[in-house]
């Protein structure tokens, strides 16, 4: 069987994806289909590509070595097509609410320097996406230490409390940074920008809430189940009638990076994005 090019397509989005039924979904195929797709792909190469686990799929060794190929030729066969239709572009991935209006006028002046369009896409493992190709760059909050990453401080933003809307706590005009670890903190494992390593040792909240999200965070928050810490930023965009936000005293501020995979930096689009989001930091 000749190999086709959305035979390609699809094992790589399957691996993005982490599981068919999102792949299919993006794809806008039946995950039948989609299966269909990749055992062929699988046949035409002669050993299997992927082993399907109870949490998604998982690469086989030969699956990781094309995946890491066929990114790359996927990623600069859409870049070709692009340009050619003049429709070049930046897709440029977040977690969670970005800082604005700094975003929206950093996406202003960019497309007005350069013309190309940019693409805001939310991923929660930034790190999966920027090695998949999956996005060009990323807006991200606090630090991440990947290999094959690249990535520069953009500027630090300062942190306001959440607490249960009529919780005593409430009954002040602010909080300070330490009185947070007397309560039981709610984190966000996969994207927070807070953990209990952000107080000394000896001094870190004796009991932890996690979850996986930040609609998850300020559910949790709102039912009273504790309390938590997010950015100035976020709290204006991300409101609920049973949290109260209050400015914290000496709590650490929150580093803004952005991201970008290192095989790219002498991408001009990508450099020209750097230069105007530091411009505007």
């Amino acid at each position: 069987m000749e190999v086709e090019l959305r035979h390609l397509r699809a094992f790589v989005t399957v691996v993005a994806r982490r599981t068919f039924t999102a792949a299919s979904r993006e794809l806008l195929i039946t995950q039948p289909a989609l299966s269909r797709t990749v055992q062929q792909l699988e046949e035409a190469v002669g050993t299997r590509l992927l082993d399907r686990t109870p949490h998604g799929v998982e690469l086989t060794e030969t699956g990781g070595e094309l995946f890491e190929r066929l990114s790359g030729v996927l990623r600069d066969l859409d870049a070709a097509l692009a340009a050619a239709g003049g429709h070049a572009g930046l897709r440029v991935g977040f977690q969670w609410a970005l800082p604005d209006p700094w975003t929206s006028d950093l996406l202003g002046a960019f497309e007005t320097a350069t013309g190309a369009r940019v693409t805001l896409l939310r991923r929660d493992d930034i790190v999966a996406a920027l090695h998949s190709g999956d996005v060009d760059a990323a807006l991200v909050r606090g630090d991440v230490h990947a290999s094959g990453i690249t990535g520069t401080l953009l500027f630090e933003e300062d942190r306001l409390a959440a607490v249960p809307a009529g919780s005593p706590l409430t009954a002040g005009d602010e909080l300070n940074w330490s009185e947070l670890s007397a309560h039981p903190l709610v984190v966000n494992t996969v994207s927070g920008a807070t953990s209990p390593g952000d107080w000394p040792p000896g001094k870190q909240p004796a009991r932890v809430v996690e979850c996986g999200s930040y609609d998850e965070w300020l559910a949790i928050i709102a039912a009273g189940r504790g309390i938590g810490s997010t950015t100035t930023s976020a709290a204006q965009a991300h409101t609920h009638a049973r949290v109260t936000y209050l400015p914290l005293r000496d709590a650490p501020q929150v580093a803004l990076h952005l991201l970008w995979p290192t095989r790219r930096t002498s991408d001009p689009l990508l450099r020209r994005f750097r230069e105007l989001a530091h411009s505007l930091a």
